[in-house]
This record gives C-alpha cells, structure tokens and sequence, in this order.
C-alpha cells in the first residue's frame, strides 16, 4: 500500500521522523509521498524523501494557503527541486475558499502557474480543493491536455463534484475522513463511485486522524502507519478484498507518478 500524502516535514514529526518511517514500513507501507506546501518546505520534503531512497519521494508546490507568498523565486526553486528524482509530483496547488488564508485572485495566480510549470515540465500535479469546485475546475481544465495526469488530494466534495472530477480524468485521493462518523458519512457513500483504477488512498498524517480506530491511539496524531486501517474500512465499504485494494491503489500511485 502507498501513501500518497505525508506531511513528514510537520513539526509534530520533528522529534520521531525516523521512527514513524520505519513504523510506516513495519505496518506494510511500500512507498509515501511526502508534501511540498511552500518554497522552504518542499525543499525539506526533497531532502527527507533523499534520506529514504525507493521508499519516500516527494512534491514541489505551493499550498493555497501560502498563495500569497508567489514569486519568481518561488517558481525558480521548485523548478529547481524538479529536477531531482525523488520530486515527482508539483504540488499541493490548488484553491481553498473555505479558510482564504490567500486572496482568492493570489490563489488562482498561483495555482495557474504551478499547472504551467507542471505543463512545462511534463509532470502530474497533487491537487487541493475546497470549498471552490466551480473556479477550481475552470482554472484546471484548460490545462489537463498538457499533464500527465492529477489527483485531487482528500477529496471531501459532493457526488456532483466527484462525477466532475472523474468525468476530467482526475484520480481521487481519500484519506481517513471517511472514517468520521460527523463529516466523513458523505464522501464514505461515494466511495462504490470512484472507479477501482482512480482510487489512491492517503493519511494527510499528521492530520485526519481516521476516528473509528479501535483502541484509539494515545495521540491526536496521525501516522502513515495507520494506512493500514484506511484501507481496511474503504475496503469494507467498498465490499472490496483489503489487501487487492492496498495492491491497487499501490499499483495506481505508482503510476500516477511514474515511479517503481
């Protein structure tokens, strides 16, 4: 199974990132990609991924909520850190109306550049919506002939939404927000809706702790090490076999991002 989506550079992890790599990996975790939100931290998700060689790789990108913060040299040091192989994805980009942290016109402005540079650099994007679908799609959509291909990043949005996605080839990335009994009802009903071959799975660890875990964990704090149980209840929702779905969401993250 294959985490798609790993905060690791959170300072949350600043005291054990060794230790939950390798829990990661003791769980049966086979790869994670580690995400890039701003300039400083894509570069710290570049190094981290080249300390873990065949088993971390990592995004280069701009979080909406840093949307602000764009400039030539923003662009030139993801470029940059593209050039490196464990950097395969551009990315968290996106557009977040929910906590407008940025300007709406700075996200868009944003946003529409790292889908050039992606363009430009034949790479797939690790994208973030919420609370903006409509402007979302129509800033993507004049772009997805030129990419390789896209993954909406913990999808939350309604069935509309997701038909939206799919409908424009977009993968869909589901983390343990499905297993909130308050918000995660309406995305767990949509899960029998995403084709087996669009499906990718994710903790937004140190995020999204999945609610229903059984002892609770004694901390708040996620881990990609509790992928394991994401899998096992989107697959029971799915009335899926756990581990063909760990196998395919696996198989379809690697090729997403080209990587083995």
């Amino acid at each position: 199974m294959f985490d798609i989506g790993v905060n690791l550079t959170s300072t949350q992890f600043a005291k054990d990132r060794e230790q939950v790599v390798k829990r990661a990996r003791a769980a049966g975790v086979a790869g994670m990609l580690i995400t890039g939100t701003n300039g400083l931290e894509s570069q710290q998700a570049q190094d981290l991924a080249q300390q873990h060689p065949g088993f971390c790789w990592s995004t280069a990108g701009v979080h909406p909520h840093h949307a602000s913060e764009w400039s030539a040299a923003t662009a030139a040091t993801l470029c940059r850190l593209a050039e490196h192989p464990q950097v395969v994805a551009i990315g968290e980009c996106g557009l977040d109306f929910n906590r407008n942290f940025s300007a709406h016109d700075q996200q868009e402005y944003a946003f529409n550049a790292q889908l050039a540079l992606a363009a430009e650099l034949t790479m797939p994007v690790f994208l973030h919506c919420r609370d903006a679908h409509e402007r979302f799609i129509a800033v993507l959509k004049p772009w997805l002939d030129k990419l390789p291909g896209a993954v909406v990043h913990c999808f939350t949005g309604t069935q509309a939404e997701l038909t939206a996605c799919l409908a424009l080839g977009l993968s869909i990335g589901i983390t343990g927000w499905v297993c909130d009994e308050r918000r995660g009802i309406k995305v767990r009903e949509l899960l029998p809706l995403i084709p087996g071959d669009r499906l990718l799975l994710e903790t937004d660890a140190p995020y999204l702790l999945p609610r229903d875990m059984r002892p609770r964990p004694t901390s708040r704090r996620n881990e990609p090490c509790f992928l394991s149980h994401i899998v096992q209840q989107v697959a029971l929702w799915r009335d899926e076999d756990a581990e063909e779905l760990a196998q395919k969401t696996d198989e379809n993250a690697r090729r997403l991002l080209a990587i083995r």
